[in-house]
Order: C-alpha cells, then structure tokens, then sequence
C-alpha cells in the first residue's frame, strides 16, 4: 500500500468515527416547536432540522386550481384522520400552486398533527433513515419532494421506489410523499426510448427504457395535473393579490400594465401575477407612479 492509500484509509477511518459521534449526538428535531422541517445531509449522516418560519398559505389564496384544491385536500383529510390515503403527484405547468397548494395543506392541517419534512432530490438517498426516525411518532408526516426529475441511474430514484411501494418492510402509515414536478414521468424521454418500442400482433409493447420511467409515476397513487391559466384567469388572480396589497380596483391601466407584464415574461401564471401585484402596490406606496 503506498502512501497516498495509506492517507485514503486513515481519511476513511476519522470520518467513519466522526459521523459515529454525530449520529449519537442528534439534536432533537423540536417536534413540539414547529411544523416543518428539512432534511439536512452532513457527509453521510443525516438530520432533521426545523424551519422557523415556513411559509404560510391559505387554500383561499389560490385560484384557478379549484378541482387539485378538492382532491388534494380531501386525500391530506383522509392521512390526517388515519384513513387510507395516497401518495400524491403534482405535475404541469410552473408557477400554477403545485408548491403552493402542498404548503396549504400544511397551514390547514398543522393544529390536526400534519408536520411536512422537505427533502431536496440530492438527499433522497436518505429517505428510508428518515422513515426510520418517524414511524414511532403520533404525527402525520409529508415527505415533501419540490420540482422533481431524475436523470438516468440517479439513486435517489431507487431510494423514492423504495419508500412509495415499500421494500421487505411495509410502508410507515404515518408517512406520505407529496412531490412536484413539471414532467409526467419524472424521466427524460428519449429518441431511442421510441425506437426500442415493439409492435407484436397489433400490440404496442413499450421498451424496458420506457417501462421504467412510467412506473416510478404509477407508484404516487394520486397524479394532479396543472396547466397554464388563460388572461381571465390570470387577471383574477392579479387582482386577488392587487386586494391582499390594499388595491381593490382593477382599472384599464392596472389591467393593460398587468397584460403587459405576463407579456414580458412569456406566462400566465399564478406566480406571474403575484409578482405584478407586488411590483405594481409597491411603487404606488412608494410614491413612484401607479396608474398612467
């Protein structure tokens, strides 16, 4: 063994006794003192960590999503009562309330015992310790997954089959996965996906590639689907928002200047409008025009 193998395996050695004293020190998460966490990653040890002040929402506050608003309410219902409820999929177009709806729920159902951990996809790989570490507590627990996709062979892919289907282990009951995602299939498709596919006795039998890619999807029991909103749409929400800033009105002018900032960032969204009513009440408080 020469000297750089040598430095490698004492490297090795420390790190292994260092994340051994790390885990047996884990500060308690203050299960009693907030409602949201974070999965953290230090090396290879991993914590739970509380978010101060996470962002609150109210399902009033979002429009245009009403039929995802019922369903997804009704499923986070049915996990806080102890009923049988699914993981759920929120997938479409950005900045139409996938995130926001799931922080809802949170805000609705935190006094009822719902807590939400947020996993980043970099640290899905910790997903099964996480379980391990809450499936004794009287909390329902979120697993929240935002803006989700994978790449070939990732492992956090392998990690998230794992715990929505179960491995030898059944599945915590007080744990759901709620992730978002702007693809479908949460995988890349590919030319050579399509190429691979067979057609046997006027059958279309998909390739193994595709197969693959759809059935991480087909294990969130629940898929909601989000689109982007038209100019009524868009302009209720505008003025929704232009209300909560004090502005009651929606003139012409507000409304062309609202048009004209969908315009210039080429979407309707959700997320489109409430940065219009931000900018819009703010330069009317600071004396900075408004209306032309």
């Amino acid at each position: 063994m020469n000297n750089q193998d040598t430095l490698y395996s004492r490297a090795e050695t420390l790190l292994s006794r260092l994340e051994g004293l790390l885990s047996a020190e884990q500060p308690d998460p203050g299960w009693d003192s907030a409602v949201a966490f974070r999965w953290q990653k230090y090396g290879r040890t991993g914590f739970i960590k509380p978010v101060a002040h996470p962002h609150r929402i109210s399902l009033d506050a979002l429009r245009g999503v009403e039929r995802q608003k019922e369903l997804l309410d009704r499923n986070t219902h049915q996990f806080v009562k102890g009923y049988p409820a699914n993981n759920v999929l929120l997938t479409g177009a950005r900045g139409t309330g996938k995130s926001s709806l799931v922080k809802a729920m949170l805000n609705k159902y935190a006094t009822a015992g719902l807590r939400l951990i947020e996993v980043e996809k970099h640290d899905l790989t910790g997903l099964h310790d996480i379980v391990e570490k809450i499936y004794r507590r009287p909390e329902r627990f979120i697993l929240y997954c935002d803006d989700l996709s994978f790449e070939s062979d990732e492992p956090g892919y392998k990690a998230l089959k794992v715990v929505l289907d179960g491995s030898i282990a059944t599945a915590s009951e007080n744990v759901l996965v709620y992730a978002t995602s702007n693809r479908r299939h949460l995988m890349p498709e590919s030319m050579r996906d399509n190429l691979d596919t067979r057609h046997i006795e006027g059958e279309i039998h998909p390739s193994e590639s595709v197969e693959e890619k759809i059935s991480l999807s087909e294990r969130f029991g629940l898929w909601l689907s989000f689109y982007p909103f038209d100019q009524d749409q868009y302009l209720d929400i505008a003025g929704q928002w232009l209300a909560y800033f004090g502005i009651e009105e929606v003139t012409p002018p507000i409304r062309e200047a609202a048009l004209q900032w969908a315009l210039g960032r080429g979407s309707r969204s959700g997320r489109v409008a409430w940065q219009f009513a931000r900018d819009w009440a703010g330069k009317q408080k600071a004396g900075f025009g408004g209306e032309r």
